[in-house]
Protein backbone atom coordinates (compact mmCIF):
# COMPACT_ATOMS: atom_id res chain seq x y z
CA UNK A 1 0.00 0.00 0.00
CA UNK A 2 1.43 3.39 -0.99
CA UNK A 3 1.50 6.05 1.68
CA UNK A 4 -1.70 7.89 2.46
CA UNK A 5 -2.34 11.59 1.94
CA UNK A 6 -5.08 13.63 3.57
CA UNK A 7 -7.26 12.79 6.54
CA UNK A 8 -6.97 9.63 8.62
CA UNK A 9 -10.22 9.62 10.60
CA UNK A 10 -10.73 8.05 14.03
CA UNK A 11 -14.13 6.66 15.15
CA UNK A 12 -15.28 6.49 18.73
CA UNK A 13 -16.29 3.13 20.20
CA UNK A 14 -19.98 3.21 21.26
CA UNK A 15 -21.03 1.09 24.23
CA UNK A 16 -24.38 -0.40 25.16
CA UNK A 17 -26.34 1.65 27.76
CA UNK A 18 -25.09 -0.57 30.60
CA UNK A 19 -21.50 -0.23 29.25
CA UNK A 20 -21.09 -3.99 29.30
CA UNK A 21 -20.74 -4.42 25.57
CA UNK A 22 -20.16 -2.79 22.18
CA UNK A 23 -23.10 -1.15 20.40
CA UNK A 24 -22.40 -2.44 16.88
CA UNK A 25 -25.31 -0.54 15.32
CA UNK A 26 -23.97 2.75 16.67
CA UNK A 27 -20.46 1.80 15.54
CA UNK A 28 -21.80 1.37 12.01
CA UNK A 29 -23.55 4.77 12.16
CA UNK A 30 -20.50 6.70 13.30
CA UNK A 31 -18.22 4.90 10.85
CA UNK A 32 -20.53 5.63 7.92
CA UNK A 33 -20.48 9.32 8.92
CA UNK A 34 -16.70 9.26 8.75
CA UNK A 35 -16.69 7.50 5.39
CA UNK A 36 -18.83 10.37 4.06
CA UNK A 37 -16.21 12.89 5.27
CA UNK A 38 -13.68 12.11 2.49
CA UNK A 39 -11.04 10.31 4.59
CA UNK A 40 -7.94 8.68 3.15
CA UNK A 41 -8.33 5.92 5.75
CA UNK A 42 -10.28 4.96 8.88
CA UNK A 43 -8.27 4.16 12.03
CA UNK A 44 -10.10 2.12 14.64
CA UNK A 45 -9.03 1.70 18.25
CA UNK A 46 -6.91 4.76 18.78
CA UNK A 47 -7.24 7.07 21.77
CA UNK A 48 -10.59 8.30 20.42
CA UNK A 49 -11.80 4.71 20.29
CA UNK A 50 -11.10 4.18 24.01
CA UNK A 51 -8.85 1.22 23.22
CA UNK A 52 -7.30 1.38 26.69
CA UNK A 53 -10.73 0.70 28.24
CA UNK A 54 -11.61 -2.40 26.20
CA UNK A 55 -11.15 -6.08 27.01
CA UNK A 56 -9.21 -8.14 24.48
CA UNK A 57 -12.47 -9.66 23.25
CA UNK A 58 -14.01 -6.21 22.77
CA UNK A 59 -10.90 -5.00 20.94
CA UNK A 60 -11.19 -7.88 18.50
CA UNK A 61 -14.94 -7.32 18.13
CA UNK A 62 -14.50 -3.64 17.20
CA UNK A 63 -11.63 -4.44 14.85
CA UNK A 64 -13.52 -7.19 13.01
CA UNK A 65 -16.75 -5.22 12.79
CA UNK A 66 -14.85 -2.14 11.64
CA UNK A 67 -13.29 -4.03 8.75
CA UNK A 68 -16.72 -5.36 7.78
CA UNK A 69 -18.37 -1.92 7.89
CA UNK A 70 -15.67 -0.21 5.83
CA UNK A 71 -15.77 -3.11 3.35
CA UNK A 72 -12.75 -2.01 1.34
CA UNK A 73 -13.96 1.52 0.61
CA UNK A 74 -10.82 2.99 2.19
CA UNK A 75 -7.87 1.37 3.97
CA UNK A 76 -8.42 0.31 7.58
CA UNK A 77 -5.75 1.11 10.16
CA UNK A 78 -5.83 -0.59 13.55
CA UNK A 79 -4.33 0.87 16.72
CA UNK A 80 -2.24 -1.33 19.00
CA UNK A 81 -1.05 -0.09 22.40
CA UNK A 82 0.22 -2.72 24.79
CA UNK A 83 2.55 -2.83 27.77
CA UNK A 84 4.12 -6.10 26.62
CA UNK A 85 5.65 -7.02 23.29
CA UNK A 86 3.96 -10.42 23.39
CA UNK A 87 0.47 -8.88 23.66
CA UNK A 88 1.21 -6.43 20.83
CA UNK A 89 2.39 -9.29 18.59
CA UNK A 90 -0.76 -11.26 19.35
CA UNK A 91 -2.96 -8.34 18.29
CA UNK A 92 -0.86 -7.70 15.18
CA UNK A 93 -1.40 -11.30 14.07
CA UNK A 94 -5.14 -11.05 14.69
CA UNK A 95 -5.26 -7.82 12.69
CA UNK A 96 -3.67 -9.54 9.70
CA UNK A 97 -6.23 -12.36 9.84
CA UNK A 98 -9.10 -9.84 9.99
CA UNK A 99 -8.08 -8.12 6.77
CA UNK A 100 -6.68 -4.90 8.25
CA UNK A 101 -4.50 -2.85 5.88
CA UNK A 102 -2.09 -1.14 8.30
CA UNK A 103 -1.15 -1.06 11.97
CA UNK A 104 -0.61 2.05 14.09
CA UNK A 105 1.55 1.02 17.03
CA UNK A 106 2.36 3.03 20.14
CA UNK A 107 4.44 1.61 22.98
CA UNK A 108 3.05 2.25 26.45
CA UNK A 109 5.07 1.95 29.59
CA UNK A 110 4.95 1.73 33.37
CA UNK A 111 8.74 1.72 33.65
CA UNK A 112 10.72 4.13 31.50
CA UNK A 113 11.91 2.42 28.31
CA UNK A 114 15.31 3.00 26.72
CA UNK A 115 15.63 3.64 22.99
CA UNK A 116 17.01 0.13 22.54
CA UNK A 117 14.05 -1.40 24.37
CA UNK A 118 11.63 0.58 22.19
CA UNK A 119 13.50 -0.46 19.04
CA UNK A 120 13.45 -4.13 20.07
CA UNK A 121 9.70 -3.87 20.78
CA UNK A 122 8.96 -2.62 17.27
CA UNK A 123 11.46 -5.03 15.72
CA UNK A 124 9.71 -8.01 17.29
CA UNK A 125 6.27 -6.86 16.14
CA UNK A 126 7.51 -6.09 12.63
CA UNK A 127 9.04 -9.57 12.43
CA UNK A 128 5.70 -11.15 13.35
CA UNK A 129 3.59 -9.54 10.60
CA UNK A 130 4.06 -8.22 7.08
CA UNK A 131 1.45 -5.49 7.55
CA UNK A 132 2.81 -1.96 7.11
CA UNK A 133 3.26 -0.15 10.41
CA UNK A 134 2.84 3.49 11.38
CA UNK A 135 4.94 4.26 14.45
CA UNK A 136 2.99 6.54 16.78
CA UNK A 137 4.52 9.01 19.22
CA UNK A 138 2.16 10.47 21.80
CA UNK A 139 3.97 10.99 25.11
CA UNK A 140 0.92 12.60 26.70
CA UNK A 141 -1.04 9.33 26.68
CA UNK A 142 1.58 6.59 26.44
CA UNK A 143 4.29 7.58 28.92
CA UNK A 144 6.82 7.05 26.11
CA UNK A 145 8.44 9.92 24.22
CA UNK A 146 10.35 8.94 21.10
CA UNK A 147 12.83 11.41 19.63
CA UNK A 148 12.79 12.27 15.92
CA UNK A 149 16.11 10.43 15.63
CA UNK A 150 14.61 7.21 17.01
CA UNK A 151 11.45 7.53 14.90
CA UNK A 152 13.47 7.94 11.72
CA UNK A 153 15.77 5.07 12.70
CA UNK A 154 12.76 2.76 13.12
CA UNK A 155 11.55 3.55 9.59
CA UNK A 156 15.01 3.24 8.05
CA UNK A 157 16.03 -0.02 9.72
CA UNK A 158 12.74 -1.96 9.89
CA UNK A 159 11.30 -2.42 6.37
CA UNK A 160 7.64 -2.81 7.32
CA UNK A 161 7.65 0.40 9.38
CA UNK A 162 6.68 2.90 6.70
CA UNK A 163 5.47 6.10 8.37
CA UNK A 164 5.30 8.20 11.55
CA UNK A 165 2.44 9.80 13.46
CA UNK A 166 3.80 12.63 15.62
CA UNK A 167 1.41 13.85 18.33
CA UNK A 168 3.70 15.52 20.85
CA UNK A 169 2.43 18.95 19.79
CA UNK A 170 5.96 20.12 18.94
CA UNK A 171 6.20 21.39 15.37
CA UNK A 172 9.99 21.38 15.58
CA UNK A 173 9.91 17.60 15.78
CA UNK A 174 8.08 17.42 12.46
CA UNK A 175 10.70 19.65 10.89
CA UNK A 176 13.38 17.35 12.35
CA UNK A 177 11.68 14.23 10.97
CA UNK A 178 11.53 15.80 7.54
CA UNK A 179 15.19 16.83 7.68
CA UNK A 180 16.51 13.59 9.14
CA UNK A 181 14.43 11.56 6.71
CA UNK A 182 15.54 13.75 3.78
CA UNK A 183 11.90 14.32 2.88
CA UNK A 184 11.38 10.64 2.05
CA UNK A 185 9.56 9.44 5.18
CA UNK A 186 5.79 10.08 5.31
CA UNK A 187 4.84 11.68 8.61
CA UNK A 188 1.40 12.60 9.88
CA UNK A 189 0.25 15.31 12.24
CA UNK A 190 -1.62 14.09 15.31
CA UNK A 191 -2.01 17.46 17.05
CA UNK A 192 -5.20 19.24 15.95
CA UNK A 193 -4.01 22.74 16.75
CA UNK A 194 -0.95 22.27 14.53
CA UNK A 195 -2.79 21.05 11.43
CA UNK A 196 -2.12 24.12 9.31
CA UNK A 197 1.55 24.43 10.25
CA UNK A 198 2.14 20.68 10.02
CA UNK A 199 0.74 20.45 6.50
CA UNK A 200 2.88 23.44 5.54
CA UNK A 201 5.88 21.64 7.04
CA UNK A 202 5.35 18.68 4.71
CA UNK A 203 3.09 16.35 6.67
CA UNK A 204 1.54 13.75 4.37
CA UNK A 205 -1.72 14.01 6.27
CA UNK A 206 -3.59 14.67 9.46
CA UNK A 207 -4.69 11.98 11.92
CA UNK A 208 -7.78 13.31 13.69
CA UNK A 209 -11.12 12.61 15.34
CA UNK A 210 -12.43 15.97 14.09
CA UNK A 211 -14.42 14.57 11.10
CA UNK A 212 -16.80 12.97 13.62
CA UNK A 213 -18.07 16.49 14.34
CA UNK A 214 -16.84 18.59 11.41
CA UNK A 215 -17.65 16.28 8.49
CA UNK A 216 -15.49 16.88 5.45
CA UNK A 217 -14.21 20.27 6.67
CA UNK A 218 -10.82 18.80 7.77
CA UNK A 219 -10.44 17.11 4.38
CA UNK A 220 -11.13 20.45 2.70
CA UNK A 221 -8.26 21.99 4.66
CA UNK A 222 -5.91 19.30 3.34
CA UNK A 223 -7.18 19.88 -0.21
CA UNK A 224 -6.67 23.65 0.04
CA UNK A 225 -3.12 23.18 1.30
CA UNK A 226 -2.34 20.65 -1.42
CA UNK A 227 -3.59 23.04 -4.10
CA UNK A 228 -1.53 25.91 -2.68
CA UNK A 229 -4.53 28.06 -1.72
CA UNK A 230 -2.87 29.20 1.47
CA UNK A 231 -5.03 32.21 2.33
CA UNK A 232 -8.23 30.19 1.93
CA UNK A 233 -6.67 27.38 3.95
CA UNK A 234 -5.70 29.75 6.75
CA UNK A 235 -9.19 31.27 6.97
CA UNK A 236 -10.77 27.80 6.89
CA UNK A 237 -8.46 26.49 9.62
CA UNK A 238 -9.10 29.34 12.02
CA UNK A 239 -12.83 28.86 11.63
CA UNK A 240 -12.40 25.25 12.76
CA UNK A 241 -9.76 25.91 15.43
CA UNK A 242 -12.04 26.42 18.48
CA UNK A 243 -13.58 22.99 17.87
CA UNK A 244 -10.20 21.40 17.16
CA UNK A 245 -8.74 22.71 20.39
CA UNK A 246 -11.78 21.95 22.52
CA UNK A 247 -12.21 18.31 21.57
CA UNK A 248 -8.64 17.55 22.65
CA UNK A 249 -8.68 19.70 25.77
CA UNK A 250 -11.96 18.17 26.94
CA UNK A 251 -10.83 14.58 26.30
CA UNK A 252 -11.47 12.96 22.93
CA UNK A 253 -13.99 10.21 23.83
CA UNK A 254 -16.19 12.48 25.96
CA UNK A 255 -16.11 15.51 23.66
CA UNK A 256 -16.70 13.52 20.49
CA UNK A 257 -19.56 11.50 21.97
CA UNK A 258 -21.24 14.58 23.43
CA UNK A 259 -20.60 16.46 20.20
CA UNK A 260 -22.26 13.71 18.20
CA UNK A 261 -25.29 13.98 20.48
CA UNK A 262 -25.45 17.71 19.67
CA UNK A 263 -25.53 16.72 15.99
CA UNK A 264 -28.40 14.28 16.51
CA UNK A 265 -26.29 11.12 16.59
CA UNK A 266 -26.62 9.04 19.75
CA UNK A 267 -23.29 7.36 20.50
CA UNK A 268 -23.66 6.78 24.23
CA UNK A 269 -21.31 7.78 27.03
CA UNK A 270 -17.60 7.14 27.46
CA UNK A 271 -16.69 4.16 29.61
CA UNK A 272 -16.16 4.78 33.31
CA UNK A 273 -14.10 6.21 34.89
CA UNK A 274 -14.45 8.74 32.03
CA UNK A 275 -17.49 11.02 32.35
CA UNK A 276 -19.55 12.93 29.78
CA UNK A 277 -19.04 16.67 29.53
CA UNK A 278 -20.62 18.94 32.11
CA UNK A 279 -23.60 20.94 30.82
CA UNK A 280 -21.58 24.17 30.53
CA UNK A 281 -18.82 22.47 28.54
CA UNK A 282 -21.34 20.78 26.22
CA UNK A 283 -23.00 24.15 25.62
CA UNK A 284 -19.64 25.71 24.79
CA UNK A 285 -18.89 22.89 22.35
CA UNK A 286 -22.24 23.53 20.67
CA UNK A 287 -21.36 27.20 20.24
CA UNK A 288 -18.00 26.30 18.72
CA UNK A 289 -19.65 23.87 16.30
CA UNK A 290 -22.14 26.51 15.20
CA UNK A 291 -19.26 28.94 14.74
CA UNK A 292 -17.67 26.40 12.41
CA UNK A 293 -20.86 26.29 10.34
CA UNK A 294 -22.20 23.02 11.78
CA UNK A 295 -25.95 22.73 12.36
CA UNK A 296 -27.00 21.29 15.72
CA UNK A 297 -29.83 18.75 15.85
CA UNK A 298 -31.87 16.79 18.35
CA UNK A 299 -30.83 13.14 18.80
CA UNK A 300 -32.73 10.69 16.65
CA UNK A 301 -34.91 8.24 18.64
CA UNK A 302 -33.67 4.66 18.88
CA UNK A 303 -35.50 2.29 16.55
Amino acid sequence: MTHLTGIIAYPITPFTPDQRGIDEDALARVTERLLAASPAAIAFLGSTGESAYLSDAEWRQVAQRGVEIVDGRVPVILGISELTTRAAIDKARHAKAMGVDMLMIIPISYWKLSDEEIFAHYQAIASATDLPIMVYNNPGTSGVDMSPELLVRLVRELPTIRSIKESSGDLNRMHAIRQLGEGKIPFYNGANHLALEALAAGAAGWCTAAPNLLGDAPARLCALMESGELEKARAHFYRLLPVLQFIVRGGLPATVKDGLKLLGVEAGAPRLPLHPLADEAASRLGSYLEGAGITLRQPEPHR
